[in-house]
């Protein structure tokens, strides 16, 4: 019988509770001996036998708390086959409970990973259900202690990204109010390759943008940060419009490490008026505009995107035709955004949000009186809501303000 399993009666515990383990390389007397001396403890354990390495890598599963393993058993060979049960998973705890009694030998196996050596001719039930206790116990504050040391590293390798990829918008206008939302769809990153920028250029004219690269990886968010940092210093060298993003196609054509890689982008620029602007879609969806109704309210539309072109990478020599847009001479906002705002689920089915469901979510939140970044978070807190879990594609939102009474 390959499996054993007792519940001693002084120890209340569910299944979830019970500690199992693996027995590897020990003979059916050893089993029966750590059995009894562990229930005479009071530790409530699953026992598994496996006779060698093979048998171990077919029965360790994901609930195996700790492996025991006899170092003198015939085809485990020492260290080397204590490297081989260390190799097999990095959940489960290892002990090493055999018959040789060396000092050295102890000290080696512990070196090499192991959490305790124990020798059999001198183990009771106490210090084999204690070290089975400290072991399982010691693993899980190690790969906690992993994962923070990595949370670190992480966050220093994505402070760094970070500044590149969400920079500080360069705005002159106090009449201005530029409000963001960035949040990757990449489980525990930081980045994502979405990117945005903002920039006043000499004469009062306000630039901004709005990319995602296809994918979710570290190279997307890293392709992100050299297109947008491209595309700040194509502004400040005073190029704009068709121009400008010919030159960010020849730039993401050089840079992708792939000829599948596109990138959609979204380039709005405003007149020193503020009453008018320009604006350019390369496959990306069209931004929103919040303007006064003169009754106290607000109008929420999606800007026309029948003039628009490819997104960058696709179609060679492309052409992008420009969209001119009444900003009024009122007070007024635009968002722009990913598709990921636009792409969750609204309820059970397939039915996605899309521009239209954004528009009259907008509609619904901006006539309560929410405004700014308070407008931001509840529209990404919403659509979250509505899709049933956190979005999976990366994220960004840029709004950008007009308070005409200053």
């Amino acid at each position: 019988m390959s499996t054993t399993s007792h519940h001693p009666p002084p120890v209340a515990s569910g299944a979830e509770d019970r500690i199992d383990l693996l027995l590897i390389g020990h003979e059916p007397a050893d089993v029966f001996m750590v059995d009894k001396m562990l229930a005479d403890s009071g530790l409530d354990v699953r026992i598994t036998e496996a006779e060698g390495l093979e048998s171990a890598r077919r029965k360790l599963t994901r609930r195996t708390h700790c492996m025991i393993v006899d170092l003198s058993a015939p085809d485990i060979d020492r260290i080397e086959g204590l490297r081989q049960v260390l190799a097999l998973s990095e959940q489960a705890a290892v002990i090493v409970l055999t018959g040789i009694n060396d000092v050295h030998l102890g000290v080696r196996a512990v070196a090499a990973g192991a959490e305790d050596y124990l020798v059999k001719q001198e183990v009771d039930g106490p210090l084999l259900a204690r070290a089975v206790r400290y072991a399982i116990e010691r693993k899980r504050a190690e790969k906690s202690e992993r994962r923070l040391v990595e949370a670190r590293i992480m966050g220093r390798e994505n402070a760094r990204l970070e500044r590149g990829l969400l920079p500080v918008p360069l705005i002159d206008d106090d009449a201005l109010r530029h409000h963001t939302r960035y949040r990757p769809g990449r489980r525990r990153a930081l980045l994502g390759g979405d990117f945005y920028d903002t920039v006043q250029t000499e004469g009062g004219a306000v630039h901004l943008m709005i990319g995602d690269v296809c994918g979710h990886g570290p190279d997307e968010a890293a392709l992100g940060v050299q297109l947008r940092m491209a595309w700040r210093t194509l502004v400040l060298a005073g190029h704009s419009g068709e121009q400008l993003l010919g030159t960010l196609d020849t730039v993401l054509g050089h840079e992708r490490r792939s000829e599948e890689i596109f990138t959609t982008l979204c380039m709005i620029t405003i007149a020193p008026s503020r009453r008018t602007a320009r604006m350019h879609l390369a496959g990306h969806p069209a931004p929103l505009l919040f303007r006064e109704d003169g009754r106290g309210g607000a109008e929420v539309s999606a800007l026309p995107e029948y003039a628009h072109g490819p997104a960058l990478g696709l179609v060679p020599n492309a052409e992008w035709p420009t969209t001119e847009i009444d900003l009024g001479e009122s007070s007024w906002g635009l968002l722009l955004y990913t598709d990921g705002l636009i792409e969750g689920r609204i309820g059970a089915g397939s039915a996605r949000l899309g521009t239209d469901g954004l528009v009259e979510l907008a509609r619904r939140t901006r006539a309560r009186g929410v405004t700014g970044r308070a407008l931001v978070d509840e529209l990404v807190t919403r659509v979250e809501e509505m899709n049933g879990d956190a979005l999976t594609d990366d994220l960004a939102v840029l709004l950008l303000s007009r308070d005409a009474r200053g």
